[in-house]
């Protein structure tokens, strides 16, 4: 093993070290997590399996391939975040909605002789 192998795949685990005592989420992510975390693993200690991949699959090299996957799962984890903000806002607009009728129904409970 080389330098740059020992660099990565103690940056992967760190990352999965991360992800798993601090986020904790649902059962399908850490499986999803712990399958890309080997393939990590697994492609930084052989990395002419990329080249072989990419040959079957019609890229160049391996390199290329791997970048390819990694622009679709940024664009994969883009379009989560953004619907889980989608989702905060539709929650904090339902909140600030119920809220203000609550408020509105004090009111007028408080004008009422």
């Amino acid at each position: 093993m080389n330098g740059i192998q020992a660099l990565l795949i103690s940056g992967v685990l760190i990352i999965f070290l991360y992800y798993t005592f601090r986020l904790r989420n649902a059962l399908l992510d850490m499986l999803v997590l712990v399958l890309f975390t080997g393939l990590a693993i697994f492609f930084i200690l052989f990395p002419e399996y990329t080249n072989k991949i990419a040959a079957k699959l019609g890229v160049g090299r391996g390199a290329d391939l791997l970048f390819y996957i990694c622009i679709l799962l940024f664009l994969f984890i883009v379009l989560k975040l953004f619907a889980r903000i989608r989702r905060l806002e539709r929650t904090l607009t339902n909140l600030v909605r119920k809220q203000a009728k609550e408020e509105a129904g004090f009111m007028k409970k408080k004008d009422k002789p």
